[in-house]
């Protein structure tokens, strides 16, 4: 054995083993995690306000998961709405719902807030949060559609289309009673 296999086989025991590297999850697995989370809302049974905002924070998600793609938005907003679908939604409803329900419900835990009032404050969150994304992105398009529009300009002019000239009307005769022109 010479110098090169020994190290041949140190280098080999450097490299680590089936390391799997997390992967981020597709627009389908996005889009499955809401769906779980909506229906584990739904099944608990949980107080209208609570899914209403729910409901809010998804569609919010679902409206701005396609346009993500196209708007080459920057990576802290494409990952804050896949970790609000995957991450930050259910997990603030599974925190609700280990709690004995009746005492979430009622019991001050901070500030005077019962888990429950706490629950809607980080539903509004997600949901403003997400509200200010969907925006950003309907930004990006509206101001490609803004510089469309000034390319087209500069390249065909601005002169406004003109419609071609419309004969002169007819002139009308002295007696209103005629029903026919002259």
């Amino acid at each position: 054995m010479g110098f090169l296999d020994w190290v041949g086989r140190v280098n080999d025991r450097l490299e680590p083993e089936g390391i799997d590297a997390p992967t981020v999850p597709s627009d389908a697995d996005i889009l499955n995690a809401l769906e779980r989370t909506e229906e584990l809302a739904r099944s608990a049974g949980l107080p209208s306000l609570v899914l209403v905002r729910v409901g809010r924070v998804a569609g919010l998600v679902r409206d701005t998961l396609p346009r993500l793609r196209s708007t080459g938005l920057n990576t802290t907003d494409s990952y804050a709405v896949m970790a609000t679908a995957t991450d930050y939604l259910p997990e603030a409803l599974g925190a609700y719902l280990r709690l004995p329900r009746d005492w979430a419900n009622t019991r001050p835990v901070d500030a005077g807030k019962t888990s429950l009032m706490l629950l809607v404050d980080q539903l509004d969150l997600l949901g403003s949060t997400m509200a200010k994304v969907l925006d950003a992105v309907a930004r990006t398009d509206a101001a490609a559609l803004v510089a469309h529009g000034r390319f087209l300009t500069e390249r065909f002019g601005g002169a406004p289309v003109t419609r071609p000239p419309q004969p002169p009307a007819p002139p009308r005769t002295g007696n209103p009673l005629d029903l026919e022109g002259p």
